[in-house]
């Protein structure tokens, strides 16, 4: 047993300092010295943290998963890179300067600092030299070259749009940052104004982006949530034609069978159309007062199914095209600009909210689908569809099914170039204008002779202003600053004005790991060769609330900017693993409902190490917990105990494999435990990996008669296993064992002599009726015992087309499937 305590403060900075001096965790690039020519890399990464405040317990789980990661992959042969930044710009930072008064500037970089002081301190092995902030020039002014790139091919455009507005935050929202008709960030019911506004094209690349999803090693629930947001969905488009003023309104539906049955039509009070369509008639002013009140309505309210249905006739008409009747136009606030073209045609007899509209505003009703035994009621829409359906009171398609009716009606629509096949997305193009002082300010002036105006690459950055009143008016604080405001146009040379609008966060960390790879270049964003072998980030590890918000967007950039030729990839992160986040009593620790648990006391008192074990012993990564710190003590008590383990130098690993007896029983635990933990570890089961450090130091203190040499090298293992979890102590460990640095050692790997086990018959059930049974090793997992018997043929024959509801497995004896 170690004489002396167990200081975890003294340890940790012993070996932080060893590791900061030598630069251990610093990776070259290729061509730089040190490179190891050949070696397999691995870029592993973290979503990077915004900084206000200090950093909370998910910030502690998301690194230290990381860090196992990194470690494990270093001691398996890989150069690893893995950096760490700070998402600096943005609402967060901006809202937390608002709240405690100082200027964002210094807010945020109090915050960074206080971020590195605490990451430092928790042993996360992070290559410093790639440190870098957002809101750094020598950063943004990269993330204006991206922008202008995209302009220069069309990608960034600016248009009079209909906006998300955050009355409270007093900027546009993404549609990806409303949640339920509220601001993602504050709450508050999301309204919806007219403004000249900025987006990226992301609608140009909706196919790819949902092609290639099968190319990604992410989480099922993710890619569902992708696939759902680009929303791909196949149909028609159809062309109404207004004659006065003439203006063609282009329609998607799904349903080209139903076109016979379009009584009335249905824009949007956002469309960019309905202005000139209204102009001068007597409905002009309804019209106008009516978009009005329908603006000022959150989206939730507009999508309440339940909600009594309001419109106003423009008093204009727009032509069928399958059969020239003149249908009505109105503007209502059901139809939104989010799906489709923001204009439908409305079919009644077979559209629930049109038949509500249809029936209160007295409108034709006009069934042209039925079913083909059962009669369809008059007093509500028939709706159903399936092949079964066939048309009525359609002309030449009466008779036809609705599938046929589909390709037919399409087929005479493309022929007479009134409209043909089309694919719809729910994506819309990204909307990056943001009315806030504290982001990358677009660099783009403009100019009453040349319009707009791209700044120059050779003056990139723009800089953003120092400016003292940067509180959110309802228009860029940067339209006050006349210093920013003015300048020259870079064409003419004459008078200008800046864009005073700043950039969206999500475009700084849109592509942040790239700059990681190359974070000194001051000539390019990166060299392509550095970037090309070090994408794509091989592990990305985030939450899953990013699952659209971050993740699509970084996609986008990662694809545009490889058609520019900058990148040789098209995809950012080839595997995705999304941690659950820590709660607390119930809620999401969240820095602005003042509910977030820092790490710091657990460290103060207990160490970085147990701080890193307890929150990866919580339970499964992938899952939600609430926090609590009952537990902490338990793991500062097993670290006490390997302390204390109390064994002889071990200076020949080899000679332990001849003993016998219970030493021969340590070796097997041992070698056993790197099995199972190498394991653990590949599929992120971090808890189990500690737990089984639990059996294998019990094992070592059950045995303390057991040969000196098995002793030993039990002790070397656990320490070298613990080492991703607990580097500090680990080192420490290792170090008096073996006289080695466990992270210059590779990892272990099990002795297949000792992981032979007896074998055992399970008895394989379903619905308790014995139907197979298998042989395993004494010990097997359940899990293990599970797939196993799912293996077996006889098995598969009577759970075929059964859903199984309860699996059994009682160790060493059965498995029952519970099936109906």
């Amino acid at each position: 047993m170690s004489e002396d305590r167990y200081d975890p403060h003294a340890i940790e900075r012993k070996w932080q300092q060893v590791w900061e001096r030598e630069g251990t965790w610093q990776v070259p690039n290729p061509g730089e010295p040190g490179y190891e020519q050949g070696a397999p890399k691995s870029y592993v990464l973290e979503m990077l943290p915004y900084p206000s405040g200090e950093p909370h317990m998910g910030h502690l789980k998301n690194y230290s998963m990381g860090d196992v990661l990194a470690h494990f992959r270093r001691r398996n042969g890989m150069m690893v890179l893995h950096p760490m930044g700070y998402d600096a710009f943005g609402l967060p930072a901006e809202n937390h300067a608002i709240k405690t008064g100082e200027h964002p500037a210094v807010s945020t970089g109090k915050s960074i600092e206080e971020f590195r002081r605490q990451f430092r301190s928790w042993g996360i092995s992070i290559d410093w030299r790639r440190e870098f902030g957002t809101h750094e020039p020598s950063y943004y002014r990269w993330t204006q070259w991206i922008f202008l790139e995209l302009y220069e091919r069309g990608l960034a455009y600016r248009k009079r749009a209909p906006v998300k507005w955050c009355p409270k935050d007093q900027t546009v929202l993404a549609n990806e940052q409303v949640i339920d008709g509220h601001c993602e960030r504050c709450g508050t019911a999301v309204v919806v104004k007219m403004l000249e506004q900025w987006f990226f094209k992301i609608t140009d690349y909706a196919e790819r982006l949902l092609e290639d999803l099968a190319q990604l090693d992410w989480p099922d629930r993710v890619v569902t949530m992708q696939r759902n947001w680009i929303g791909r969905s196949e149909g028609a488009e159809v062309a109404f034609g207004c004659a006065e003023p003439p203006i063609d309104f282009p329609v998607f539906t799904t349903r080209p069978d139903t076109l016979f049955g379009a009584t009335f039509f249905v824009i949007a009070p956002e469309h960019p159309d309905l202005e000139r369509l209204v102009q001068g008639t007597e409905h002009e002013q309804d019209v106008l007062g009516y978009v009005q009140q329908a603006l000022s309505e959150s989206v939730a309210e507009r999508a309440n199914t339940e909600r009594e249905k309001t419109g106003v006739f423009t008093g204009r008409y727009v032509v069928n095209p399958v059969n020239d009747e003149r249908i009505p136009v109105w503007v209502s606030d059901y139809v939104l600009m989010d799906y489709g073209t923001g204009a439908i045609m409305a079919v009644p007899a077979h559209d629930q909210r049109d038949f509500e509209f249809a029936k209160k505003f007295g409108l034709e009703i006009r069934r042209v689908v039925e079913p083909v035994e059962d009669e369809a009621r008059d007093d509500e829409p028939f709706v159903a569809h399936s092949g079964e359906e066939r048309l009525i009171n359609s002309d030449g398609f009466d008779g036809m099914t609705s599938p046929e009716a589909i390709r037919a009606i399409t087929a005479w629509l493309q022929k007479r170039a009134l409209g043909g096949p089309a694919v719809n997305y729910r994506l819309r193009d990204w909307l990056v204008s943001r009315q806030r002082y504290w982001g990358a300010p677009i660099p783009i002036v403009y100019c009453e002779r040349d319009g707009i105006v791209p700044v120059p690459e050779d003056q990139l950055p723009v800089l953003l202003p120092d400016i003292e009143d940067y509180a959110p008016k309802g228009k860029s604080p940067l339209a006050s600053s006349d210093a920013f405001v003015n300048t020259t146009c870079p064409k003419c040379g004459g008078p200008a004005r800046r864009e005073t609008d700043t950039m969206d966060t999500f475009v700084d960390s849109s592509w942040y790991f790239l700059r990681y790879c190359d974070p000194r270049n001051d000539r390019a964003a990166w060299e392509r060769a550095i970037v090309d072998h070090w994408m794509p980030v091989d592990q990305y590890i985030g939450g899953v609330e990013h699952a659209i918000l971050h993740l699509m967007y970084a996609r986008f950039f990662t694809k545009a900017l490889a058609d520019m030729g900058w990148l040789g990839f098209q995809e950012p992160f080839a595997a995705l693993f999304t941690q659950g986040m820590i709660t607390y009593e119930g809620a999401k620790m969240s820095k602005s409902k003042g509910n977030v648990i820092s790490p710091s006391p657990i460290v103060e008192r207990y160490g970085a190490d147990t701080a890193r074990c307890y929150i990866l012993f919580l339970g499964p990564p992938e899952d939600d917990v609430d926090w609590s710190d009952s537990g902490v003590g338990g793991r500062h008590r097993f670290l006490n105990r390997v302390w204390r383990l109390d064994v002889e130098p071990l200076e020949d690993a080899d000679a332990a494999a001849d003993v016998e007896g219970d030493a021969r029983a340590l070796m097997r635990k041992a070698h056993e435990t790197i099995a199972a933990l190498t394991g653990d570890i590949h599929r992120f089961h971090f808890n189990k990996a500690l737990a089984r450090l639990d059996e294998l130091v019990n094992e070592i203190y059950r045995l303390p008669d057991a040969d000196p040499r098995a002793r030993s090298f039990a002790t070397a293992v656990t320490a070298s296993l613990l080492f991703p979890f607990a580097p500090h102590l680990a080192s420490e460990v290792y170090e008096r064992v073996t006289g080695l640095r466990v992270w210059e050692q590779p990892w272990p790997v099990a002795d297949p002599a000792f992981l032979k086990r007896e074998m055992v018959q399970i008895v394989v059930q379903v619905n308790g009726k014995v139907r197979d049974s298998i042989e395993v090793a004494a010990g097997t997992e359940d899990d293990e015992l599970k797939r196993a018997a799912l293996e077996r043929p006889n098995v598969q024959r009577h759970l075929d087309g059964k859903q199984v509801v309860r699996e059994i497995v009682v160790p060493g004896r059965l498995v029952n499937f519970v099936i109906r």
